[in-house]
């Protein structure tokens, strides 16, 4: 993958383009909200945390360890939030989707499978992977839900996996989405953002 080219992925309801230091005043508009930042490894609930966020996403691009992208709601324009790839293992044809959150307004709105999609689709088509994995803290019901909903398979649970706010020691839940599977998930799950436009 290379960490330095310009991507742009688009469906018909979301745009993803690269995040930068630049988004800060565009994103406080929604990422002030404590509420979104419950089960994350990090913050961006005011202004020094989001400042922090947004130099470190955008260090660990320049560093080849994450590709950050900006979420664009298409309905109205707006920065929505942000998503990552990370974990990419290229002799492995495999990468992780994370770092993934959206504002409160725009949760249960179809906005963030929107991402999946245009995440998945590239994955396992320009990036050629063959697994594609995706986490999340072991608390955060509603985003295991949504997991299990868009048809990823949980794998099972990483105990003591990795810190978290507050110094506290995560359980990581591992989902995963192979290329065999893909097919069938691009026409069950995600068929409603495969028109153009």
């Amino acid at each position: 993958m290379d960490f330095s080219a310009q991507v742009v992925l688009e469906n018909n309801r979301a745009r993803l383009r690269p995040l930068e230091l630049t988004d800060f005043e565009a994103l406080k508009a929604v990422a002030f909200d404590a509420d979104i930042w419950k089960y994350t490894l990090t913050r961006g609930d005011d202004a020094v945390s989001l400042a922090a966020y947004l130099r470190q996403a955008v260090e660990a691009r320049q560093q080849g360890l994450r590709y950050p992208f900006a979420i664009i709601d298409r309905a109205t324009g707006e920065l929505a939030g942000s998503t990552s790839y990370y974990n990419v293992a290229e002799a492995d044809q495999r990468l992780s989707i994370g770092y993934t959150w959206v504002g409160t307004k725009f949760q249960r709105s179809g906005l963030n499978r929107a991402c999946k999609h245009l995440l998945l689709r590239h994955a396992f088509g320009s990036l050629d992977c063959e697994r594609v994995e995706l986490e999340t803290d072991s608390r955060n019901h509603k985003s295991r839900t949504a997991m299990a909903r868009m048809g990823a398979t949980e794998e099972g649970t990483l105990r003591s996996h990795r810190p978290t706010q507050g110094g506290v020691r995560r359980d990581t839940v591992i989902f995963s989405i192979i290329r065999p599977e893909w097919p069938t998930l691009r026409k069950s799950t995600f068929q409603e953002f495969e028109s153009r436009g």
